[in-house]
């Protein structure tokens, strides 16, 4: 590890040497104290595409369990964050992708518990009645014939506990931060939607996910801070693979048609409190704010795996989906799998 310290120290490391790093820091083979300044100089200069592409790769490596799909094998769209926000939100992303379900998206929800937030995708779909402790079986089921399936990270990513206690210990986000969204168990994906907290990391997560073979990604960061595409104004967005000549780049919930939301109206609160407002999502009956921050993500995740044109399209679906009560649907069948 002394010798990746120095190479760090004077340049970016390649892939392959972050891969080697990796090996170490997961094996436990690492000194603490080394594995605190190679993450501690990771964040501070700024991870590049390609060692944020090798750290996934590596962690795919450590991955315990296999999930083998049909064949002909389907494509797979995941939506998840860096977290890290400090907005207190309701589990926007968790929802957008069960309506995105809900519209023929092919939805592999990799997730954790709550780490800086009060409630976690795992935490939510848990209270809501889903097996975290579900086979690879019955998620790969799940997401063959409903189109949603839950994949949880300590399952399938053991070797992460090898940095629990530096990463707790240094306090702030690290590498893997944003490995996390990438290394999803049911890899190869083919499309994914990324929400990234620190803008700096907008542009090398989307480079990372071409090095990683996403067919169309989007990686988006609200300008108040959000790991989601917000509505409370801005959203910058790096897209990868676009379907038109002119990518993306920033959208606004005005050009959609949707009013702006201040922070407060999307906030969220405790594991009972985001279960709550995910229910009333799901059955239509939740505020208009955030309905529509839902929607809009939905629409974004739909647009990503190519189920619709443009976002608009994908909106205008997201909507029916909630309406027509086939995202409840999506959830109420996959909770049924994962316990079958």
């Amino acid at each position: 590890m002394t010798a990746t310290l120095a190479q760090l120290a004077q340049r970016p490391l390649s892939s392959a040497e972050m891969r080697t790093a990796m090996e170490q820091i997961m094996s436990g083979e690492a000194p603490v104290q080394d594995v605190s300044d190679f993450l501690r100089t990771l964040a501070v200069r700024g991870e590049t595409d390609k060692e944020i592409a090798g750290a996934v790769r590596s962690l795919w490596e450590h991955q315990v369990g296999s999930l083998e799909f049909a064949s002909p094998r389907p494509e797979l769209c995941d939506t998840c964050g860096t977290g890290g926000d400090g907005q207190g939100t309701f589990n926007i992303s968790t929802l957008a992708a069960i309506v995105a379900a809900a519209c023929g998206v092919r939805i592999a929800k990799h997730g954790n518990r709550a780490a800086s937030s009060r409630c976690g995708s795992a935490d939510l779909l848990e209270a809501l009645g889903m097996n975290l402790a579900a086979t690879p079986q019955q998620i790969v089921r799940s997401v063959e014939t409903v189109g949603f399936g839950f994949y949880f990270a300590p399952r399938f990513h053991p070797a992460m506990k090898a940095v629990a206690e530096v990463r707790k210990a240094l306090g702030i986000p690290t590498i893997f931060n944003l490995i996390g969204p990438l290394a999803n168990p049911a890899y190869p994906l083919t499309f994914q939607f990324v929400g990234v907290a620190d803008e700096r990391r907008r542009w090398p997560m989307a480079q990372a996910l071409q090095r990683l073979s996403i067919r169309h990604g989007l990686v988006v960061h609200g300008a108040d801070g959000l790991d989601e595409v917000t509505t409370t104004g801005e959203t910058r967005v790096a897209e990868i693979g676009s379907p038109s000549k002119r990518p993306i780049n920033s959208l606004s919930p005005g050009e959609y048609g949707l009013p702006r939301a201040t922070s407060e109206q999307l906030r969220g609160g405790d594991v009972a409190a985001n279960a709550a407002i995910a229910r009333n999502v799901l059955s239509n009956e939740a505020t208009p704010q955030q309905r529509d921050i839902v929607v809009l993500n939905a629409g974004c995740v739909i647009y990503t795996a190519n189920q619709a044109k443009d976002i608009q399209e994908g909106i205008q679906k997201a909507v029916d989906a909630l309406e027509s009560g086939r995202a409840q649907t999506v959830l109420e069948r996959a909770v049924e799998i994962s316990r079958s």
